[in-house]
């Protein structure tokens, strides 16, 4: 009787312990469901938006301008951001808030990119804590999920303003 109960408990922990790793790989290699919240990225991304992380980009390294991120923050690392990419390594971007009357200009240096929220004015990003490190950025938001009405694939979002460097 103790016997069989030991042998289906171990089988059972067995499974869980199975299919713990294959979660663990899939959320780690593949791709996750985050939820975002904060009014940085708004309009395009509204707090308590649920959307899908593509975590093999990251792996890949295949980010592109205007692509929307998550990463750990560099200012504290307990906290995941989400940013849209402005300007890769090599790239020449503009440091200055909307409002500042003299622009001043760097470039991204290697292995980093530069992150600035949608929403200018209310958004802490690398005008902030500067170039994000590649090491950094756990994948690209790319499918919206939640809410239904706005059901789909990530889009930009056509109110954001363009910034004029």
């Amino acid at each position: 009787m103790i016997r069989k109960m030991i042998g289906k408990t171990l089988g059972f922990l067995g499974y869980a312990i199975q299919y713990g790793c294959i979660a663990h790989c899939t959320f780690e290699y593949l791709g996750k469901i985050v939820i975002c919240s904060g009014p940085s990225m708004q309009p395009t991304i509204m707090d308590d938006d649920i959307l899908v992380c593509d975590s093999l980009s990251r792996l890949l390294s295949s980010f592109n301008k205007g692509d929307i991120i998550i990463a750990k923050s560099p200012s504290n690392p307990n906290h995941v951001i989400c940013k849209r990419v402005i300007g890769l390594e090599g790239d020449k971007v503009c440091t200055s808030g909307p409002a500042d009357f003299i622009k001043r200009h760097t470039y991204v240096p290697r292995g980093h990119v530069w992150l600035e929220g949608d929403n200018l004015d209310n958004s802490t990003d690398s005008r902030s804590y500067g170039p994000v490190p590649y090491a950094l950025i756990q994948g690209r938001l790319f499918f919206r999920i939640w809410p239904l009405n706005t059901f789909g694939a990530l889009q930009d979002d056509p109110n954001r303003r363009v910034r004029r460097d």
